[in-house]
């Protein structure tokens, strides 16, 4: 099989020709992934089964108390409040191919039948510039991780083969949609607080129009976080796009605090954070932004939405055999698992006019 345009030009560019700096390449369009991270770091396993995670929430108490005198019949509550909820498992995969040819003109041999190890030429640096296979691998784990930021992100109705993300969960009209089976309009404790043009819309709580001179999004953010504890200790993960950042930077520039050593500032502002005292840290989430989401901000309560793989199944490398008739080498990753929120009350979605 001759080698594609492509492929004969990925080895041109590293072939010895002229290069500004031997062996490196400069990636210019992988952005920081924030999400990825948190999820990642917070992530529980769990050990498969026949297709959904299942959990039970419970929305009322049905017991009551009564007073009674003398020889009064007494009321008794059986109680039955738990429903449940179910989130699908869901495989995820990423994966690569590359020919021995390929490979050779790079200096660099395939030692078994499947690639899994590979050696380089004993003089392969004076005819090559860039390892082209290391190159197809990072390209491979970036590939992954991109892919499953944006996945992370999604509401699920990007693909029915892929898990629901953060805007499943976190809606910014919350007064409709089904969430792992129950409706959430007649569900108002499967609800996460919005303060969102589309919220304002439906009748809620419109977007918020930032103001130095009031500090209106900071009034805002102090009222509904207080909200988001009504009914839990939620531990919160703030993801906001640039024109959110802008719009609180802003506010808080403006503003200060006096204290026992005089005047001073009640946050801590850097490139892509906000540190506010009694509400958390902002991070600048880039993806937002290439989303058209960068007036929204995100409080996501990682005690209660969690990234769930099944044990065993996280980033599990793969080295496909080669067909027996092709000089082909196979590399791919796999992931199987799912999101599930637990409570959704606890979490919000804020977004500035």
């Amino acid at each position: 099989m001759p080698f594609s345009q492509t492929e004969i030009d990925n080895i041109a560019n590293a072939a010895l020709d002229y290069h500004m700096d031997r062996g490196k390449t400069f990636a210019q369009h992988i952005q920081d992934k924030p999400l990825l991270r948190a999820m990642r770091a917070g992530q529980k396993m769990f050990p498969g089964g026949k297709g959904d995670i299942t959990i039970r929430p419970i929305f009322e108490t049905q017991s009551t108390i009564e007073g009674f005198d003398s020889d009064d019949t007494l009321n008794f509550t059986n109680p039955t409040p738990i429903k449940t909820v179910a989130y699908p498992w869901k495989m995820i995969h990423c994966g690569i191919n590359m020919t021995t040819d390929e490979l050779l003109r790079d200096g660099i041999s395939v030692v078994d039948t499947n690639g899994k190890d590979t050696v380089n030429h004993s003089q392969r640096e004076t005819t090559a510039l860039a390892n082209i296979l290391q190159v197809k691998l990072e390209d491979m784990t970036e590939g992954w991780s991109d892919g499953m930021n944006t996945m992370l992100w999604g509401d699920g109705t990007q693909d029915a083969k892929e898990i629901a993300g953060i805007q499943y969960f976190i809606a910014e009209n919350p007064t409709v949609g089904v969430i792992g089976g129950i409706d959430r309009a007649t569900q108002p404790l499967w609800r996460n607080i919005a303060m969102t043009a589309a919220n304002g819309v439906a009748g809620g709580e419109g977007a918020v129009t930032s103001d130095v001179a009031s500090s209106a999004l900071i009034k805002a953010l102090r009222k509904k976080v207080r909200q988001l504890t009504r009914y839990g200790k939620p531990k919160f993960k703030i993801m906001c796009g640039a024109d959110f950042l802008d719009a609180l930077e802003q506010e808080v520039d403006a503003k200060g605090v006096y204290t026992q050593s005089g005047f001073n500032k009640d946050v801590d502002v850097g490139i892509g954070t906000i540190s506010i005292r009694g509400l958390g840290t902002f991070e600048y989430d880039p993806t937002l932004d290439v989303l058209g989401k960068a007036k929204f901000c995100y409080f996501i309560d990682t005690n209660n939405i969690k990234l769930c793989p099944i044990e065993g199944e996280d980033m599990k490398k793969h080295f496909p055999a080669r067909p027996h008739d092709k000089m082909v080498v196979y590399r791919s990753v796999t992931w199987a698992g799912a999101m599930i929120g637990r409570q959704l009350n606890t979490s919000m979605v804020i977004e500035v006019a």
